[in-house]
């Protein structure tokens, strides 16, 4: 069964963002190859249905996202700990960028529900939730 990515506090099938199936995010609701956005392989997001190491978008290390196949620290683009994603290596809380709350994700430290980016409709792993944030922040 896919999990669905909704936008905002919505569950609307019309707010459907993309959905996650195996090991694959999809545009909206859809489930056609054509309409692969990312592929989830280990640790490593891929471009589209690829499964090409010159098509690695991020890879996920010890909660840090790197950028493409890089394990470098001047290459950590993000890193998610307790709840927070925050900009780079940074634990600051003036670059937490969004903060994860049952299924929710909310833009910087807020708690408001106006404030609900989208919401995502399981669990999911920390390499799927990078999928899904790279969906939702750069295809969406």
């Amino acid at each position: 069964m896919a999990i669905r990515v909704y936008k905002g506090n919505s569950t609307y099938s019309s707010d459907v963002i993309c959905n996650l199936s195996g090991d694959k995010v999809y545009k909206r609701e859809s489930t056609y190859s054509s309409d692969v956005l990312f592929t989830i392989i280990g640790n490593k997001i891929y471009r589209g249905n690829s499964s090409y190491s010159s098509d690695v978008v991020v890879t996920i290390d010890n909660n840090n996202v790197y950028r493409g196949n890089s394990s470098y620290s001047s290459d950590i683009l993000l890193n998610i700990r307790d709840g927070k994603i925050y900009r780079g290596t940074s634990s600051y809380s003036s670059d937490v960028i969004a903060n994860i709350n049952a299924g929710r994700v909310l833009r910087g430290t807020s708690s408001y529900s106006s404030d609900v980016e989208f919401r995502i409709d399981g669990d999911v792993t920390i390499v799927e939730f990078v999928a899904i944030w790279w969906s939702v922040k750069y295809c969406y």
